[in-house]
């Protein structure tokens, strides 16, 4: 069987589908196309037959993006696939619009509903009635949390006996095991990872940090990610404060994990946030925002705390309420995280049903 894998970052197609494609690789032949990044390499290594496709991420350029559609039509005509499958928006979108029009079964994956479901308006009509005509044909489709999935049912962008749910892309429990909890308490070492942009939460993050410091609380942040906003100037501001350390995108977080007390994503929006669960498998407790596709990943006042979205007083009140904690109790919240992840999310169980669903 050829099966055509659409994504547009190699970052994400590797960190969290690797274990996926694995599987599909043991008695098919797998294509993968989207932008070259470096991690397309360990991709090919695996076995994966790479075509590059320009995918503007963000943009909304209806010029490219009808050329992203052309080129799409035109690579499945040349690999003739039997199975497409796809990850995020474009290639959700336009990967399946090709597929329609060349009758080629395909599988979509929603991993969050981004920007343009944020708030009413014409830009979340027209992504509503462009997913209403290329989702139509679609084998299945796959959610990561199920306020996503009730999104698209309650809009009839497809039906509920179409979707399968799955809890996110699960964590690899061999790659982020349990490491034991640090014995210092002070300074209280907050992390965050991922891209530094305002839907993250990173504004609330840094007025929350500067609250906590002003109100003497003996604390630091450790922030690894890109940016993808202008945060350059602000984050040196923080550093010469002395209390933020930037280490800009790491191939492998796992030193940083071990090295903090409590990871902190105040994001918007997501799918499912894997570093919440990355961190929470590794026995870090979690502060993290009241939303789907965050709250999944905490035992509310056991494992770690939620907040308020978009709400700095409410997560400086958690991050706070977290740095009062003995180092003790901060230690058990871990332990509790980790067996969450072991019963929950355990990756080789999303992988196989999954499996179950496309194949």
């Amino acid at each position: 069987m050829r099966i055509l894998i659409l994504a547009n970052y190699d970052v994400g197609l590797y960190q969290f589908r690797k274990e996926l494609i694995e599987e599909l690789l043991k008695d098919n032949k797998v294509y993968i196309s989207l932008p070259y990044g470096k991690l397309v390499e360990p991709l090919k290594k695996m076995g994966c037959k790479f075509i590059y496709a320009s995918v503007d991420r963000r943009g909304l350029n209806p010029i490219k993006d009808f050329e992203l559609l052309v080129y799409y039509y035109e690579l499945m005509k040349k690999v003739r696939p039997d199975l497409v499958i796809t990850y995020t928006i474009k290639p959700n979108i336009y990967g399946s619009l090709a597929c329609r029009a060349l009758k080629i079964p395909y599988a979509v994956n929603i991993t969050g509903l981004g920007t343009a479901f944020q708030k009413q308006g014409a830009l979340r009509k027209l992504v509503t009635l462009m997913y209403k005509i290329a989702l139509k044909k679609a084998k299945v489709v796959f959610f990561e949390n199920c306020e996503n999935r009730q999104i698209f049912i309650d809009e009839k962008i497809v039906p509920k006996n179409k979707t399968c749910l799955l809890n996110g892309a699960g964590v690899n429990l061999e790659k982020f095991p349990y490491i034991d909890y640090p014995t210092d308490s002070e300074p209280v070492r907050f992390l965050f990872i991922g891209r530094v942009m305002r839907e993250k939460g990173v504004n609330e993050l840094f007025k929350a940090m500067r609250m906590l410091r002003k109100n003497g609380v003996n604390c630091t942040l450790d922030v690894l990610g890109g940016y993808e906003e202008n945060y350059e100037s602000i984050i040196h501001r923080f550093e010469k404060e002395g209390w933020l350390n930037y280490h800009g995108f790491q191939d492998d977080v796992r030193p940083f994990i071990a090295n903090c007390h409590c990871f902190v994503l105040p994001s918007w929006h997501e799918g499912m946030a894997n570093t919440n669960l990355e961190c929470a498998a590794s026995g870090r407790p979690v502060i993290t925002s009241n939303i789907h596709g965050c709250l999944e990943a905490v035992v509310e006042g056991k494992s770690g705390f939620l907040c308020e979205k978009q709400n700095a007083r409410s997560l400086y009140e958690v991050m706070k309420k977290f740095a009062e904690l003995p180092v003790e109790i901060r230690a058990e919240m871990g332990k509790c995280g980790w067996e969450h992840m072991i019963e929950v999310f355990d990756k080789k169980k999303v992988v196989e049903k999954t499996i179950n669903h496309l194949l």
